[in-house]
């Protein structure tokens, strides 16, 4: 089953001593302290992600200088992301069965259209 090391808390720092919690002492546990558990879990498992990007960071860091830069200087900045200025085009085209289903006549041809059109149907008579 289940045995592992949960790290307790004292204070706003976590204990470094160790404390091995068996199956056994889970099932005995209440709600309350199941639920307690699993938040100073969550929160230990949070601290070690965060000083493991400290730690990643600081080594990227420390390579970048002996070449004589920074960690921008690398990794550059990333350009924002564009927005389009253009506005959406009009629709031009709806489906006759369904005029909800419209279409601007730009890009690929939705399937309805092209269903219309292989079937007979004029390109004008599908206009709005």
């Amino acid at each position: 089953m289940f045995e592992g090391h949960v790290f307790e808390q004292g204070g706003n720092t976590m204990a470094k001593k160790p404390k091995t919690i068996s199956a056994n002492d889970l099932d005995a546990m209440s709600m309350d302290e199941l639920q307690a558990l699993a938040a100073n879990v969550k929160k230990a498992m949070a601290n070690v992600e965060k000083r493991r990007r400290k730690e990643a960071r600081d080594a990227i860091e420390k390579v970048a200088r002996e070449y004589g830069m920074s960690i921008s200087d690398v990794l550059g900045s990333a350009p924002a992301a564009k927005k389009s200025s253009k506005a959406a085009a009009p629709a031009k085209f709806a489906n006759p069965e369904d005029p909800s289903q419209t279409w601007s006549g730009r890009g690929r041809q939705p399937g309805w259209y092209k269903k219309a059109v292989e079937g007979g149907a004029d390109p004008s008579s599908l206009a709005i």
